[in-house]
């Protein structure tokens, strides 16, 4: 559970100086608090930039005028208090015009390399029949896969892409700080090694918003989106609409609707079949009362996502059929659950987080977990 932001070590975050808890736990804070992680990008990008610059040699003449001014200062009698500290040095206007335009240089130079490393195109490699060609997807480009072929895609310097074939990918943004495609239509399986934040994708129905993971996304001639991670975590969004997806889970959106709740694949297929009512189809209170009652230890994630999606009865019934399968930590309350206490409901979905690390934890649950606590501590 955290109490205390994380601003003094997002520093040695960055620089992958943490040990590897200490990292899960800065990592696991940044996916739910945006003024955190407002500050993470902001370090981020400065760490990415000044890590390109490379030194530059200082023009002769500079040192030449600093060792005569430190030749001028080495001969000077002792300081008195009779003298005028401002008069300055013959040469030192000069020493100042040097210095300004070195600095100039310098920050041209940060431009350039900032431009340089931003180019707006990725390397592709589109296999057809056996046979494979190379070409860049510029800011813009469309690709498109039709039934017998397959592209892969280099993200930048922080993941691939992976486009099935009768499928429809554009490159929209190319950034140090944001890499951004869309998916009108098909399938994408994407494998990010960057920290969160950075890698986007847009479909018709949500944003997903890459948290550092593996994930398949697929959109279907309809518009609707389904979102598979199999590593770390995604966030679907669409207008202030958000649903957290950890790795073993699943998630659909829809055109008009947005994200759906998300839920464990081994979920119960009733439970599965009422959240899509619950979700797109206005099951309302019956579909509620269903999911309810299929409802499992590791269901609570769903149950989670449910609270802010119902009015306060049913955010009632909702408190205490979690409170029944995993209680809550002792600071959160009936009440203030049901009236959405945003610092209650972090600290108990926090607490069902640390769920999977114990020892009732299914196997493969407890394997992804491991994998994103390591691939976070790099």
């Amino acid at each position: 559970m955290f109490k205390k932001h994380v601003k003094q070590e997002l520093s040695a975050y960055c620089h992958g100086e943490l040990e590897p808890e200490d990292s899960r736990r800065v990592a696991e804070h940044l996916l739910g608090c945006e003024r955190c992680r407002k500050e993470y990008d902001e370090i981020k990008l400065g760490v990415y930039l000044a890590r390109r610059l490379s030194p530059k040699q200082a023009p002769a003449e500079m040192w030449s005028e600093i060792e005569q001014l430190l030749d001028r200062q080495t001969s000077k009698p002792a300081w008195r208090p009779s003298l005028n500290w401002l008069a300055l040095p013959v040469g030192w206007p000069r020493l100042a015009t040097v210095t300004a335009a070195l600095l100039l240089v310098l920050g041209i130079g940060a431009v350039w390399y900032y431009q340089r490393l931003t180019r707006p195109a990725w390397d592709v490699e589109i296999a057809t029949s056996g046979r494979v060609d190379t070409s860049r997807l510029a800011v813009g480009d469309l690709l498109v896969t039709d039934n017998s072929s397959r592209a892969k895609i280099e993200v930048g310097k922080i993941g691939e892409v992976e486009v099935e074939p009768n499928s429809r990918v554009r490159l929209v943004k190319a950034r140090v700080t944001e890499h951004r495609l869309a998916l009108d239509r098909g399938t994408m399986h994407a494998r990010i090694w960057a920290p969160p934040r950075l890698f986007f994708v847009d479909t018709p129905s949500a944003e997903a918003v890459d948290y550092g993971c593996a994930y398949t996304l697929e959109v279907d001639d309809k518009g609707r989106s389904y979102l598979y991670v199999t590593l770390g975590w995604v966030a679907l969004v669409r207008q202030g609409r958000e649903s957290m997806v950890p790795a073993g889970a699943k998630c659909e959106t829809r055109p008009g609707i947005g994200p759906g709740t998300p839920y464990f694949l081994d979920a119960s297929e009733a439970l599965i079949q009422a959240l899509a009512k619950f979700d797109f189809e206005n099951g309302g209170t019956a579909a509620l009362k269903t999911v309810l009652a299929e409802a499992q230890k590791f269901d609570t994630l769903t149950l989670w996502h449910l609270l802010p999606r119902v009015n306060e009865i049913e955010r009632g019934l909702i408190y205490d059929r979690m409170a029944a399968l995993v209680p809550p930590p002792p600071e959160v309350t009936r009440e203030g659950i049901i009236k959405l206490d945003q610092k209650m409901l972090d600290e108990w979905k926090n607490d069902l987080d640390l769920q999977w690390l114990r020892e009732d934890v299914p196997i493969w649950r407890k394997a992804w977990r491991k994998a994103w606590s390591g691939a976070m501590s790099k």
